[in-house]
């Protein structure tokens, strides 16, 4: 199976910037570093990666 990662088009093009890629699996949505593709991966299902962008969008995940 292919698995097309994507990273955001708002992110730029430098190699050292921290970003993640994101990916469709049958499972749910793949998540991994950008910089390190062959790392460890998450994958959330659909409600769990909704979640995440809820609170990503609410600010409840900002670091000082």
């Amino acid at each position: 199976m292919r698995i097309d990662w994507r990273k955001s088009t708002r992110s730029g093009s430098a190699t050292d910037e921290a970003c993640v890629e994101l990916a469709a699996l049958p499972e749910g949505v793949g998540v991994r570093d950008s910089k390190d593709p062959d790392g460890g991966r998450l994958t959330l299902t659909g409600d769990q990666f909704g979640r995440l962008l809820q609170r990503i969008k609410m600010g409840s995940l900002d670091q000082p």
